[in-house]
């Protein structure tokens, strides 16, 4: 990124709320997509006007030079939110712990009514439920009751301010997390894998239909031969039937496989580091990608511009 004084970034740190909701606001979905599929973003322009001062534009260099600055601002403690929490996740766990190659990441992965912010499928699966500064805990215990149905491993990765709540409210098994000032994790307290918690009815409404006859088909288990308009409801009948340990580790080696990072691979080695989380949890097309590196490298002079 593109040297500021230390005075500029102290004074950018402090942020109101305009500027704060802006800054989350570059990193949506709706700023990525618009970047993969157009090349440039209207929305990203009219963000940074509203949001960055001259004097901090005059600093930055390029698209990518303001979404990092943008994000270092995000990672204060007092203005952080999902995305910098999602980022931490990516970066110390998924890359720092894992690869692309050996293990999957789902963002917002629906069980029942509700959606576990991150899940990681590895050796078996982890949900990270995140509560960040911005949050607060009233939805957290339904929402850990509900992953357990289909993840034997859950974690709640928080601010230091919510520790004591969380451990005062969780169940032991659930594991927590801590994100530090210095956008480090720390474990508070390691999950229990609960794998007899799993519900294989619930798993089973969580996954697509193809993957669920792909799991079946790995543990031999014979294809019921009915209509497309009965396959649902007699898929989830079989899976009903089977236990849970003997289905689960099926389960992981399909959906890894079915819903594999690892053609992002060039793409995420090519981004900032501000943009790794978006990248892995914003779906885009691989015809997209060099869009996508062409704005994020064009002159922030010229991005203003767009519309």
């Amino acid at each position: 990124m593109a040297t500021m004084t230390l005075q500029q970034v102290g004074r950018a740190l402090r942020l109101d709320a305009v500027r704060s909701s802006a800054f989350s606001r570059l990193f949506s979905s709706s700023v990525f997509k618009e970047m993969a599929t157009k090349g440039r973003s209207p929305l990203f322009a009219r963000l940074v006007e509203q949001a960055f001062t001259d004097s901090e534009c005059a600093g930055l260099a390029s698209v990518g030079d303001a979404f990092d600055f943008a994000f270092k601002c995000l990672m204060a403690r007092e203005n952080r939110d999902e995305y910098v929490y999602k980022s931490a996740i990516t970066q110390r766990i998924l890359l720092g712990r894992h690869s692309l190659r050996s293990a999957c990441m789902l963002n917002e992965f629906r069980v029942g009514q509700c959606k576990a912010d991150l899940v990681i499928l590895n050796g078996s699966a982890t949900a990270y439920e995140i509560k960040s500064e911005r949050d607060d805990l009233a939805r957290l215990s339904p929402q850990l009751a509900s992953y357990k149905a289909v993840f034997p491993i859950r974690y709640v990765v928080a601010g230091e301010q919510h520790i004591d709540s969380i451990l005062r409210t969780v169940d032991v098994d659930v594991g927590i997390l801590s994100l530090s000032s210095r956008h480090r994790i720390s474990t508070v307290r390691a999950a229990q894998e609960r794998v007899d918690l799993v519900d294989t009815g619930i798993l089973f409404d969580s996954i697509r239909v193809d993957e669920a006859i792909n799991i079946l088909k790995c543990r031999n288990i014979e294809i019921p031969d009915v209509p497309n308009t009965r396959i649902r409801r007699e898929l989830r009948e079989v899976f009903c039937a089977v236990a849970a340990q003997d289905i689960y580790p099926t389960f992981v080696s399909v959906l890894k496989r079915s819903r594999s990072l690892a053609s992002l691979e060039d793409l995420v080695g090519g981004l900032p580091v501000s943009l790794r989380a978006a990248a892995l949890t914003i779906r885009s097309k691989p015809s997209d990608h060099k869009n996508l590196l062409a704005a994020i490298n064009s002159n922030l002079k010229d991005a203003l511009g767009w519309s």
